[in-house]
């Protein structure tokens, strides 16, 4: 054990918290290197605003990968909940150009519960194009599907955001990245950036790779993941140049243009922080989002094997649907996403939680960091006790 320091403070009540997030701090599998960043917000109160490990402070930013999704598909249920997007409406009546090889029937609900099929392109996107939501959306357009539109349902990782995100300038003239600003970002001052200023580099963290075990190299090494099957088109490793994800994620490019998918940088402080603004509790602006549309968004749309990434996923709309995958202990209708390397954040309405973890080395093997699990059932218990 190192004995990192745990900076920050913790209410009365969850100091069991506190020790969980230490023994993540320790952890010998992760290197001397490790730092994170934990918060979590219980009916209106900031409860745990805890950070350590090198380098790292409280206000420092990170790439936050797909937790980015959140972010993007908050500004999606802001306007369904104003009425400017309708749900149920075919995706190809805002975008004509869309409509093509079976996806004219394609609703915006199925597109945004991830049963579109068109995961990635054929030939794969360049690095410039990855960057760019309006250059993914034009080549996808055109894509036929990898399956029916609407049959099944697959992680759309790295183009999600662009699909929706044109819908949404196509219906309102204006990007996810300037609506998010405006309405959520800015109003309530959040470290969550869909976009980042160059005023604001010097506070982020590059991601550093990650550290597998020699066990977690071999299992890697025997199963190695083909480049032109679902999973290698979803992460773009069919292309002439295929993506490193870290790589991608530490890019200028993508963190300026505040790609929808994983392209955000946050510190755990503005994950939390977007989400206590979505519940709205003790917050003179009052809930971003109606208990009606939160239902809405946090209902289960697609479960069963993801067939990219060839196991059991659960997704609401836009959002995962956390508690019905990997953290059992929250409430229904809880509402979230991860990132790639190993961010966490979410709105549990029924227990009023808002939490966000962050991390600067990429978690093995990507995703959802798997202390999460530990911290989130500390969190809960110490909520509901």
């Amino acid at each position: 054990m190192t004995g990192t320091e745990v900076k920050g403070t913790v209410a009365a009540g969850y100091e069991e918290v506190r020790a969980e997030f230490a023994a993540v701090l320790d952890n010998p599998d992760e290197g001397p290197d490790h730092a994170a960043q934990l918060v979590a917000h219980v009916r209106g109160e900031l409860v745990v605003d805890l950070w350590g490990g090198p380098h790292i402070e409280a206000d420092s930013l990170t790439p936050v990968y797909s937790s980015t999704k959140g972010a993007a598909h908050l500004v999606v249920a802001l306007l369904v909940q104003d009425g400017t997007l309708d749900l149920d409406r075919e995706v190809a009546s805002y975008w004509p150009e869309f409509g093509v090889h079976g996806k004219d029937r394609l609703t915006l609900r199925e597109l945004l519960a991830h049963r579109a099929g068109v995961v990635g392109a054929d030939t794969g996107f360049t690095p410039e194009e990855l960057a760019d939501d309006r250059a993914i959306a034009e080549r996808l357009a055109g894509q036929r599907p990898y399956w029916r539109a609407g049959t099944a349902f697959g992680y759309h990782g790295y183009v999600i955001g662009a699909l929706t995100g044109e819908v949404v300038h196509r219906v309102t003239g204006r990007t996810v990245q300037e609506i998010y600003e405006e309405r959520v970002r800015a109003p309530y001052g959040l470290d969550f950036y869909v976009g980042l200023p160059d005023t604001e580099i010097p506070r982020v963290l590059d991601t550093l790779p990650m550290a597998p075990t020699p066990a977690q190299q071999a299992e890697a090494a025997a199963n190695p993941s083909g480049a032109h099957g679902l999973g290698g088109i979803a992460f773009n490793r069919n292309g002439k140049q295929p993506t490193d994800i870290v790589e991608a994620g530490n890019s200028y490019a993508l963190r300026a243009n505040g790609q929808l998918s994983f392209g955000g940088v946050a510190s755990a402080r503005g994950l939390a922080g977007m989400y206590a603004a979505v519940l709205g509790d003790g917050q003179e602006r009052g809930a971003l989002l109606s208990e009606d549309t939160l239902a809405e968004f946090g209902q289960i749309h697609s479960e069963g094997i993801d067939l990219v990434g060839g196991a059991r996923s659960v997704f609401g709309l836009g959002f995962q649907a956390m508690s019905a995958e990997k953290y059992p202990v929250l409430g229904h209708g809880t509402i979230g996403h991860s990132g790639a390397a190993g961010s966490v954040a979410f709105a549990d309405p029924r227990n009023r939680i808002a939490y966000g973890y962050n991390r600067r080395r990429f978690a093995y093997p990507g995703g959802a960091a798997p202390e999460n699990v530990t911290l989130v059932r500390a969190l809960v218990r110490a909520a509901t006790a």
